[in-house]
């Protein structure tokens, strides 16, 4: 079975706007600069194992406290 190219390149560049966005939505939670974190995720998106590890770094990075996110962490009530 040969892979086309062109279907090929479509996948790659599916997979960082998906990347890319989970990251924005991510960033959005654990950054200072949501927008950032999107873009570096569409670029390591576009390889999609580098993709996947920049997520689950991401993940595991704990959520930034702000005034629009006044959620008080348990041992503080």
């Amino acid at each position: 079975m040969d892979i086309n190219a062109t279907f090929a390149g479509q996948f790659l560049f599916v997979c960082g706007v998906i990347i890319g966005l989970v990251g924005y939505y991510l960033g959005r939670r654990k950054t200072q600069t949501p927008v950032l974190a999107g873009v570096l995720g569409f670029v390591l998106g576009l390889i999609p194992i580098l993709g996947l590890i920049y997520l689950v770094v991401l993940m595991l990075k704990k959520d930034i406290f702000s005034n629009e996110n006044p959620r008080l962490p348990e041992n503080d009530l």
